[in-house]
């Protein structure tokens, strides 16, 4: 291992460490040994000068996220290790499936000893997304192991951090391609297709964490009208068109979420006239709509990212 920073810890500060908490809060720290630069690999000691575990460091309350319990390096071995481990687990879970799911995630941050690292798989194409510096900076590690980890399963690697990376570290990053190029990949889920701009969409380009969600309405959307607000991509609407719904009404501000939305009706339903999608202020609609829905999806973006606090 070639030499690193070392980050002491006050005396107690190191039980949550010992049951793999997966972050080191700034006030935990005793001592710095050097001055790291944000997204470092850093080395974490206890009080007794005992090795804990090995992490990326950033400036602000969380100081350091942790990547092992056990002295390595962070290479592209490390990195090719950790993601056939999440491979192997989504497909074990059949999550990872090409021939009914082929759009999935792979890596969820803490949850696959990752923290701060987001990666969404669309047919051949991933999508990474950093919510650190450290991250950031390990982007073109990550994606040569990612390729070597899945093979012919992948051709394209886009990364998408602009909005997720802490502004105040003036990265001055640029979304854009690491492996491949522009893909019409379809996004295949429980059989159904969907079209995913994940160079201009919201997160990674498609709300895979609603999957179980989707399944869900589909068995309560029989002879039903179905009003699906804040539609996005339309996803909810594919799931309730494919449950027998009698109608269908997609309902978002955006004109381009709306004719997304239509493309991925068409993909699957072609000329079914039980579905409409409207352009339009959702809660402009909400006050004219009257009684004609009686199974409402509602699923708003975040109005209020912060509160504000004023004196």
């Amino acid at each position: 291992m070639s030499s690193l920073i070392k980050i002491f810890l006050k005396p107690k500060k190191e039980e949550s460490l010992l049951r793999f908490h997966p972050w080191i809060f700034s006030g935990a720290i005793q001592a710095i040994e050097g001055n790291p630069e944000e997204g470092e690999v850093v080395e974490v000691y206890g009080a007794h000068k005992q090795f804990l575990a090995i992490g990326h460091y950033q400036i602000g309350s969380i100081a350091v996220r942790i990547l092992s319990f056990k002295q390595c390096d962070i290479d592209v071995e490390f990195w090719k290790e950790r993601i056939e481990t999440a491979y192997s687990l989504r497909k074990s879970l059949g999550l990872a499936d090409m021939e009914t799911n082929n759009t999935y995630r792979l890596i969820h941050g803490e949850g696959d000893t990752l923290p701060g690292l987001i990666i969404d798989i669309y047919a051949q194409t991933a999508v990474i997304q950093a919510h650190s510096v450290g991250m950031h900076c390990s982007r073109q590690q990550i994606a040569e192991a990612l390729k070597a980890a899945m093979g012919n399963a992948i051709d394209n690697i886009y990364y998408k951090s602009d909005a997720t990376l802490p502004f105040k570290a003036n990265l001055d990053n640029e979304d854009g391609y690491l492996l491949g190029g522009h893909s019409t990949d379809i996004a295949l889920e429980n059989d159904l297709k969907f079209y995913v701009d994940w160079q201009k969409g919201q997160k990674t380009g498609f709300f895979i964490d609603q999957r179980e969600n989707r399944c869900l309405l589909e068995q309560y959307s029989k002879n039903r009208s179905v009003l699906n607000m804040f539609c996005y991509t339309g996803g909810f609407s594919v799931y309730a068109m494919r449950g027998e719904a009698e109608m269908v009404h997609s309902v978002d501000s955006s004109a381009k979420a709306i004719a997304l939305t239509n493309k991925n009706i068409e993909l699957n339903f072609p000329n079914d006239e039980r579905h409409k999608a409207y352009a339009e202020d959702a809660f402009k609609f909400l006050e004219k709509m009257g009684d004609n829905y009686d199974l409402i999806i509602l699923d708003p973006p975040a109005f209020a990212k912060h509160k504000k606090c004023t004196s």
